[in-house]
């Protein structure tokens, strides 16, 4: 079963992308949208909005590296760290799923040290990519995307993409141990 799974998943991954690409492109030729066009468009404007965005992203990584160098990421996972183990997450897992909402290149940074250290087949290499790659960095896509576009009240967003981290996570967690029987 799990090897059929196993086998399932790759491909999907195989064939996710190019088949995104097909269908975007074939729908746009269906509806008679110049898609070259709108996609330089849609570029231009990107840019312009990422040049709106420098101020909020400068923000977000000095109180990342604060929250870092201060030590607070260290006292938070010892506090985490027996709950974790409840479910079965490795403590060297913990600082990902802690750091991967508020930094994409912090979390990369770490990925890249722990596959270093573990190796990148291991079940922690493997264990901390899914995370990376079920999960979105949520405090920065709202800093970034809320800033550009003067919104002031967030509502619901923080806590609904706080839940949907933390279900990635564990959803992640629970995958690899199906596939790797850990």
């Amino acid at each position: 079963m799990t090897e059929l799974f196993r086998a399932f998943l790759n491909v999907i991954s195989v064939i996710a992308i190019p088949t995104l690409i097909v269908v975007f492109l074939g729908w746009g030729f269906v509806k008679k949208v110049k898609v070259y066009e709108v996609f330089v468009e849609g570029a231009k404007e990107g840019f312009q909005t990422a040049v709106r965005i420098i101020p909020y992203l400068v923000a977000m990584l000095f109180a990342i590296g604060v929250f870092r160098a201060s030590g607070a990421m260290d006292v938070l996972i010892t506090l985490l760290t027996p709950a974790t183990s409840l479910i079965g997450m490795p403590a060297e897992a913990l600082p990902m799923a802690l750091l991967r909402p508020l930094s994409g290149s912090g979390s990369l940074g770490l990925m890249t040290e722990i596959m270093k250290t573990h190796g990148p087949d291991s079940f922690l290499g493997v264990l901390v990519s899914t995370m990376y790659g079920s999960t979105e960095t949520t405090f920065y896509v709202l800093a970034v995307y809320f800033g550009s576009a003067a919104v002031k009240n967030t509502r619901h967003a923080l806590p609904a993409g706080l839940i949907a981290d933390f279900f990635g996570m564990i959803g992640a967690l629970l995958i690899c141990r199906i596939l790797f029987g850990v």
